[in-house]
């Protein structure tokens, strides 16, 4: 069993460390994804700007009541394109001791409006897990252009700052919440319990990022329920809502981790790696870090290549 003291002290230790952890751990953009690049590739003229800040779509079914003989099988998921899975932490402009290596994944307030302004005059339509969902395991249909909007750890800044100007394009995403850090304060602050729940009531989607964002791969013993079951039942008690996704910390997973979160009552868990399971794609949906080093065009390339094909 876990001992909770040294638990306690592990997590004091990783909330010290935890920015620099999730900065250095989160490695994969997709291809073409050097921001020194050259800014070649912009919306075609096909991408016009929605007429309105939402598409109508039939509700996505909850994934525990699609039936099991309707559920496609790992090669017909592999098979369906890809939908663009992006991943965002802080969303606050740089300070003065900020790395190079930090500010691929800190975007600054501007360039974060800037990215959801190309996708909005793009004609993208925001989607949540339970659409990603319905359309891998069923071929259920999506609006048109559809991206996901994902945001890893439970920040203080993705409330006051990055809500507000998803508000402002109708769009919404998915937020997976580091439990141990619920409700801190200080340099690095965390989202509370009531804002947790206020993004769930709003229609944003609340999964799970574990406890105190330890590498799964590494898991053993304790750590599958102190890290995985816990802060799903946690979370479910925030929201009063089912917790069904989970993020993996770092982006990392293996095999031997994919069975132990499906049978822990995740329909489904998202990398930030570009190879997907054969057996249990869904629990490797890909997703690429929106680098906060990128220009609007550097942005919308990236996004195109990493998930075009593969």
């Amino acid at each position: 069993m876990f001992i909770r003291q040294n638990v306690s002290l592990a997590a004091a230790i990783c909330l010290s460390v935890l920015f620099t952890h999730s900065l250095t751990g989160c490695q994969s953009k997709g291809k073409g994804s050097s921001e020194t690049t050259a800014d070649t590739t912009t919306a075609t003229a096909t991408d016009k700007p929605s007429e309105t800040k939402a598409e109508a779509t039939a509700p996505a079914p909850d994934p525990s009541s699609i039936p099991a003989d309707k559920v496609a099988n790992a090669a017909a998921i592999l098979a369906r394109p890809q939908v663009p899975v992006l991943c965002y932490h802080q969303i606050r402009d740089w300070r003065g001791g900020d790395s190079q290596t930090a500010k691929d994944y800190i975007i600054p307030v501007a360039a974060f409006k800037e990215q959801m302004q190309m996708l909005a005059d793009s004609g993208y339509h925001t989607i949540l897990p339970d659409q990603l969902y319905a359309y891998l395991t069923t071929g259920a249909p999506l609006p048109s252009k559809p991206v996901m909007l994902t945001f890893d750890d439970g920040d203080l800044d993705q409330y006051e700052t990055a809500v507000p100007i998803l508000d402002k394009h109708g769009f919404k995403g998915a937020f997976f919440i580091m439990t141990v850090a619920i409700g801190r304060r200080g340099k690095q602050p965390y989202m509370d319990k009531a804002q947790i729940k206020d993004l769930a009531d709003r229609g944003h989607t609340i999964g799970a990022h574990t406890w105190d964002h330890h590498n799964v791969k590494k898991y053993q013993g304790d750590d599958w329920k102190v890290q995985i079951e816990e802060p799903k039942a946690k979370l479910e008690s925030i929201t009063g809502k089912p917790v069904k996704y989970f993020a993996y910390p770092f982006g990392l997973w293996n095999k031997q981790a994919l069975p132990e979160i499906q049978k822990r009552g995740y329909a489904a868990a998202f990398t930030l790696a570009d190879g997907r399971d054969e057996q249990l794609p869904l629990y490797t949906i890909r997703r690429i870090i929106a680098g906060g080093q990128w220009k609007a065009k550097t942005f919308y390339r990236n996004m195109i290549q990493s998930f075009d094909g593969k």
